[in-house]
């Protein structure tokens, strides 16, 4: 019994060692897997499990970190999903592929258009959400990258239930929508580690039109612009400014859309949503603290609205979240840090724990 126990106790200390970057080559690959426990309001317990892949192209710490998550979960409520991200620069930075793939059968919180939705949850819309979106971008100049872009989103097997007396359901896109966009990103990145960016300037700027292929026609603009300087060697100063625009009819799911665990956190992802969505935030990042090797720290503030035609722009209408949160450095050789934020609004908070930063 004695052996059993260090032999057990031996291959978590390996493999905790393994995981951390321990003793390893710097510009060997790092893979991770680990379980995930999480509790919200949506979904009751939430059990699944990840996994995470590091690497540079090549072994050359030269070429940029790339980066390929993989999450799958299962709920209380029978709620499951599998959800893939990759971040991948080629040799010599010369190909940008970074996309993400979503498959959920998932409820959504449905609070209604604009941002007079009510605080009460007008529906809860249960289906089957499936999500490609791939941007295939060449660097023509350092650090400048060009090409194409391709999103597809389908809503299915809609069913509203829990709702309101007086619920009225959304106008466009009711029954569920299969829509397909093409086209062109413009990427201006001369950041080195994306999950952890200490220095840089990253700027997006691209358009999708929705048509052949779709079933509605409606065209999405988006601008991305994040700025990161370093104030002292273990401080970093980050910063975004973020719109999302819709012209033309988008179905209710596919209307810009507020919150989530990166973009005006403490807000669920949906809770105000509309043609156009305008965001900012600031974050203050310690990693790590000058009295530790691995821990660190965050504060950070943000201001959002999401407007259209029936609710006009106005700069009194923005809405604040802020909050702190705690870091840990998960792998000293490639710098990366998990991720324990707790964010405020003016309706309530939300915890978020994720590997990597918001931004």
């Amino acid at each position: 019994m004695a052996q059993q126990e260090s032999d057990s106790t031996g291959f978590i200390r390996r493999y905790l060692n393994r995981m951390m970057g321990e003793g390893q080559d710097p510009a060997a690959p790092k893979w991770i897997h680990y379980p995930v426990v999480a509790y919200s309001p949506e979904t009751s317990w939430e059990l699944g499990v990840s996994s995470l892949l590091v690497y540079s192209a090549n072994r050359d710490l030269n070429n940029r970190l790339s980066e390929l998550k993989a999450f799958t979960f299962y709920t209380l409520e029978n709620q499951y999903g599998l959800w893939l991200d990759h971040t991948v620069y080629t040799d010599q930075n010369e190909w940008f592929i970074y996309g993400r793939a979503r498959y959920q059968s998932f409820p959504l919180y449905y609070y209604g258009i604009g941002r007079d939705a009510p605080e009460e949850v007008q529906s809860v819309i249960d289906g089957e959400y499936i999500l490609l979106r791939e941007r295939f971008l060449r660097q023509t100049w350092p650090s400048l990258y060009v090409g194409l872009e391709l999103d597809y989103q389908a809503l299915n097997r809609i069913d509203y239930v829990d709702s309101a007396v007086d619920f009225v359901q959304p106008t466009v896109g009711t029954n569920g929508s299969r829509n397909l966009g093409i086209g062109l990103g413009v990427l201006y990145d001369n950041i080195h580690n994306a999950m952890n960016p200490r220095k840089g300037l990253y700027s997006e700027w691209a358009f999708l039109r929705y048509g052949t292929g779709s079933e509605f026609n409606f065209t999405s603009y988006i601008v991305d612009n994040r700025i990161y300087r370093p104030l002292r060697e273990n401080t970093v100063l980050a910063a975004q400014l973020y719109g999302q625009f819709t012209a033309g009819e988008a179905p209710f799911n596919m209307l810009s859309q507020m919150g989530g665990e990166s973009l005006m956190r403490g807000y669920y992802l949906g809770r105000y949503r509309d043609q156009n969505l305008l965001a900012a935030q600031v974050e203050y990042r310690i990693l790590p603290f000058s009295f530790s090797k691995r821990v660190g720290a965050s504060a950070f503030l943000a201001a959002g609205q999401v407007c259209g035609d029936d609710h006009a722009f106005s700069w009194k209408e923005f809405l604040p979240t802020g909050g702190a949160g705690l870091r840990f450095l998960i792998f000293p050789e490639k710098d990366i840090y998990t991720r324990l934020d707790v964010a405020y609004t003016r309706e309530g908070r939300g915890i978020y724990f994720f590997i990597g930063e918001a931004f």
